[in-house]
């Protein structure tokens, strides 16, 4: 069936019908652009008073500052576990502190990083999402036009010229590009994992070990079996979520902050002030001159939890989060580690437990306390993240699927994966006793930090590119920067492997293995649905009953496939006899943003003749979306439904006979897509495009201030008007088919790699990727769809 690109004149009537019909669409979208000028870069507005700034700062600290605060517990005792040669050595320590908190966490992360959230969002697959709103860098290509015209997509448009543009064609132009990126963002990101499982096992290890302190001779196994007692507890109330025992958090990090802060300054006064000279950089020249080098490693341990803090940031303003740490984490961690210094060069064997030891004694069990306390709420910080950055990588396709539980019917960011959860209390547990030490765990905690801040340089510089549209000069100025001081810290940390810093890279390398192999097999099985979708001619060829017997009943078919007709369709109709009245093809897509609003979820679209009964709902969801239990798809769906046939009746009664017959066969351009009219309608909701011979053109849903409008003739009455009954006729028609039952048909595409495949292929698609498929959620689950209500048709594909 061919359709041609010719115009036809239009004449004036004509055109003021339009003008009428275009006046009644912008009544019906009026709350949806209400909606879209109250959401679109929704964290970028706000605006927030001062004393709720003030109230959010405060929360702010019990999620997002506990471990960085927790730092002072271990990093003196792990830059210098072999004891102080020189007492200078302390001051040159101190003064790379000191420069160390000031250029990372508070320059680099709290003014610069936090700006590149998306919409509050932080975290390597949120800039990563960023990106792939500015570049067409995603690996599996199921991007539509349709997506960019979402409130919450935003994005910027670059002059062809411009260096912006340039940089976005050099990462679009090859694959491997894309693949490397993708892979520098897994990196990142299991990194980000790696922290949720040794941050519980340093800091609450790190803050019962102050007991020994008050009691020398107690064993180092009971220090072990108290810590793996408060671990156990704490990822076991893991599902009750962070809402409810958050109200604890914020005034317990509050009280260790004030607290180290205020014995910081009690030792600089009592022991000795001159280490204020640590100020002066001097001291980290001959610090290096004294050839200090692999000390860097503890030292750097003095700004983990930075990485933390921009993957927990979506609770909160950037606003919050800066006068927080400027004003109160800032201060006080100086204090507390010049007053530890102080303590030190008077005290210099008591390195190991110099935090403990520095502690008046009057107020020593109350710190002791306090700080187990604090050790808790670091732990869950980036347990937190953990659980927030898989989310995130779930919906990018990066990960199997897992249960997802939201815990807050109010804060949509605070969810609770109980696999995971479990596998990072195993994981957390091993490494606490089997290392025993802080040492050997501080070497591997300084790995994985620093390993996530170089992926957070390489993405910020896209982002300063891509969305900031910085000068270069701005650009190298961040890059040279970051790059001196954290390749400097990874330089001493890679000579630490052998000692404990293997442990984050054997974790890396195997959730790098499950989640690339996982994004791997996806986007195989994706291209092989893309290329056997089936041409729309074959199934206008099969007539409105498709070859079949029409059974009463509705037959929701799923697709990855937001466009065309999956095989899998043309699979289940050649092998059964018969199929519903009613076809929706249902794809639920996940797009690179962070939330997609109820109003905007669903697009339905009418496929072929509306005597053919087919339809298309695309549900699209943001990677902090959830599939919650009380949340009715299926009725949803249908409420969407009927409200794209009422209104594509009412569209077509804007309209005489002679209009649709000049529009029938017009062509509309709308960005980079066209939409071809013919006996089919675009509204608001976004109805299909022409059917053609061809498979890969079932592809037009554009925004609905593009489309022109053409109804098939044979609903028209003789004197060319709707006819107000054929919509009475189809309603019922779908009520009384969807009161007769509605199946849900899955379609489970099996690949397997061909004989003549590499052998890391075969591995990977057939064993990893098959037993990753074996292991995770079922798609019928996460629907919530009911097992009797449920049609698996399977089909094995070779790639």
């Amino acid at each position: 069936m061919e359709t041609t690109n010719s115009v036809p004149p239009i004449d004036v009537q004509s055109t003021e019908n339009r003008d009428s019909m275009w006046d009644l669409h912008q009544k019906l979208d009026q709350p949806m652009e209400e909606e879209a000028g109250r959401i679109k870069n929704m964290n970028r507005e706000k605006k927030f008073s001062s004393l709720l700034v003030l109230r959010l700062a405060f929360q702010s600290l019990g999620v997002v500052y506990g471990d960085l605060g927790t730092s002072p517990l271990y990093v003196f005792y792990n830059t210098f576990p072999e004891g102080i040669k020189d007492p200078e050595d302390v001051v040159g320590a101190l003064s790379l502190i000191i420069y160390s908190l000031t250029l990372i966490p508070l320059i680099k992360y709290v003014f610069l990083v936090l700006r590149a959230n998306d919409n509050g969002q932080g975290g390597t697959l949120a800039l990563y999402s960023i990106l792939c709103r500015h570049a067409k860098v995603n690996t599996i290509p199921n991007h539509h036009p349709t997506d960019e015209q979402l409130t919450t997509y935003s994005r910027h448009i670059f002059h062809e010229k411009s260096f912006a543009a340039k940089t976005k064609r050099w990462l679009e132009a090859t694959a491997l590009r894309k693949n490397l990126l993708l892979i520098l963002v897994l990196v990142g990101t299991c990194m980000v994992i790696g922290d949720g499982i040794l941050t519980p096992a340093i800091s609450v290890l790190s803050a019962v070990g102050g007991i020994k302190v008050d009691h020398p001779k107690m064993s180092g196994d009971v220090v072990l079996v108290v810590s793996t007692i408060i671990l156990v507890g704490l990822f076991s109330m893991q599902h009750y979520g962070t809402d409810r025992v958050g109200w604890l958090f914020a005034p317990i990090v509050l009280l260790w902050f004030l607290l180290i802060g205020g014995i910081g300054a009690f030792n600089i006064w009592k022991y000795d002030s001159s280490v204020l000279k640590a100020f002066s950089p001097f001291y980290i020249y001959r610090y290096f001159q004294r050839g200090s080098w692999r000390t860097l490693g503890g030292i750097m341990l003095s700004i983990t939890g930075t990485e933390t803090l921009f993957a927990d940031i979506a609770h909160f303003p950037v606003s919050a989060v800066q006068l927080a740490f400027t004003v109160l984490v800032f201060p006080c961690l100086l204090l507390a580690y010049i007053g530890q210094a102080a303590y030190i060069i008077k005290n210099q064997d008591h390195v190991i437990d110099a935090f403990y030891r520095s502690i008046p004694e009057s107020i020593y069990w109350p710190v002791f306390i306090i700080a187990t306390g604090a050790a808790i709420v670091a732990s869950q910080a980036t347990i937190s993240a953990a659980f927030s950055i898989i989310k995130q990588a779930l919906a990018l396709g990066c990960f199997p699927r897992v249960k997802v539980v939201h815990t807050s019917k109010i804060i949509l960011g605070q969810i609770y994966i109980p696999d995971i959860n479990w596998i990072l209390m195993l994981m957390c547990i091993a490494v606490t006793v089997g290392f025993r030490n802080q040492s050997q765990i501080g070497n591997a905690y300084g790995t994985a930090v620093v390993t996530v801040m170089l992926v957070t340089t390489f993405l910020m510089i896209l982002i300063m590119l891509l969305e900031w549209r910085s000068h270069w000069i701005l650009v190298v100025v961040f890059t040279v920067l970051s790059l001196i001081v954290e390749c400097t810290f990874f330089s001493a940390v890679l000579l630490k492997v052998d000692q404990g810093g293997w442990v984050p890279l054997v974790i890396a390398v195997v959730f790098f293995i499950i989640m690339y192999v996982w994004h791997y097999g996806r986007a195989k099985r994706y291209e092989v649905e893309l290329h056997s979708k089936v041409s729309m001619a074959w199934i206008l060829g099969l007539g409105p009953n498709l070859g079949l017997v029409r059974v009463p009943g509705i037959g929701l078919v799923y697709t990855e496939l937001a466009s065309g007709v999956p095989h899998i369709f043309s699979h289940l109709i050649t092998n059964l006899p018969a199929i519903h009245s009613v076809v929706i093809l249902v794809c639920v897509k996940y797009l690179p943003v962070y939330t997609v609003p109820q109003e905007e979820r669903f697009l339905v679209k009418r496929i072929g003749p509306k005597e053919f009964h087919m339809f298309r709902c695309v549900a699209r969801y943001g990677y902090k979306d959830l599939h919650r239990k009380d949340d009715d798809f299926e009725e949803k769906l249908f409420e969407n439904l009927f409200l794209f046939v009422r209104l594509e009746y009412m569209m077509e009664g804007c309209s005489d006979s002679e209009e649709y017959s000049s529009y029938g066969q017009q062509t509309v351009g709308s960005g980079d897509s066209q939409l071809t009219n013919n006996r089919n309608m675009t509204i608001s909701l976004k109805v299909d495009s022409t059917v053609t011979s061809s498979g890969d053109d079932d592809d037009g849903i554009i925004p609905a201030k593009s489309s022109a409008l053409s109804a098939p003739n044979n609903f028209f009455s003789s004197a060319g008007q709707p006819s107000h009954q054929t919509e009475l006729d189809e309603m019922e028609y779908l009520k009384r088919c969807r009161d007769a039952g509605v199946v849900h048909i899955l379609g489970n595409t099996v690949i397997r790699a061909r004989r003549d495949s590499e052998f890391i292929k075969k591995i990977s698609i057939d064993y990893v990727y098959a037993f990753l498929k074996r292991v995770c959620r079922e798609n019928s689950v996460i629907f919530h769809v009911p097992h009797e209500s449920l049609l698996n048709v399977g089909q094995i594909f070779y790639v």
